[in-house]
């Protein structure tokens, strides 16, 4: 409930109404999962933009990856994150004996769809830069898995790393087609950088 009312009262008018978004190939958007959406992260605001292209049908299936030791860091934020925009959280840094990956696996057991960001960190605004291989790692476990790339251009100038003021600048969101997994890890991120790089190309060219 608490999820549903602050997608409905928060998100989509913040993202949809205060600064706008107009997304190109929403088609390509998964109805139910499970699946994963991988996006560039250039603000605050990336996973939100994501989950405002979802119904509400949909949404109560559609899950933020965010670090840990971040949004863990105290009581508040703890619940705002897990509670309010329902994260699952990870490690970044790996424990002995520990698969950090396996809360992914079980999300994905359950028909989630996910939202990563497979640069790790915010970058520089509308950019893109080098993927981690986590997603390859996943792939390479759950390889029937659809892997729809996203690139936003725009948010890193709303809300970019290092600001806390929101600044109302309109939004295009890029859409691509599912990727399914190769049979090879290389191949795959090689191909998952080659088609992200290819939206941020589309994303320039009409900006």
């Amino acid at each position: 409930m608490l999820r549903h009312l602050f997608y409905l009262i928060i998100v989509k008018p913040l993202v949809l109404v205060i600064l706008g978004v107009n997304a190109r190939g929403r088609e390509f958007l998964p109805e139910q999962g499970p699946a994963i959406i991988v996006a560039n992260h250039n603000s605050h605001l990336d996973a939100l933009a994501l989950m405002s292209l979802f119904p509400l049908r949909t949404i109560k299936n559609v899950y933020p990856v965010a670090a840990a030791d971040y949004f863990l860091k105290n009581r508040w934020l703890k619940w705002f994150a897990l509670d309010v925009i329902g994260i699952i959280p990870i490690e970044r840094k790996a424990t002995a004996g520990k698969d950090v990956l396996a809360p992914l696996f079980a999300a994905l057991d359950n028909n989630a769809i996910l939202i990563l960001f497979p640069e790790g960190t915010r970058g520089e605004p509308e950019s893109m830069g080098k993927l981690k291989n986590g997603i390859g790692h996943i792939l390479s476990e759950r390889p029937d898995i659809p892997v729809i790339p996203v690139f936003f251009y725009g948010l890193g100038k709303s809300l970019p790393k290092g600001e806390i003021v929101l600044v109302p600048f309109f939004i295009d969101a890029f859409i691509g087609a599912p990727l399914l997994w190769s049979g090879n890890r290389k191949t795959f991120m090689t191909e998952l950088t080659d088609k992200l790089a290819q939206l941020q190309s589309n994303a320039q060219k009409l900006s």
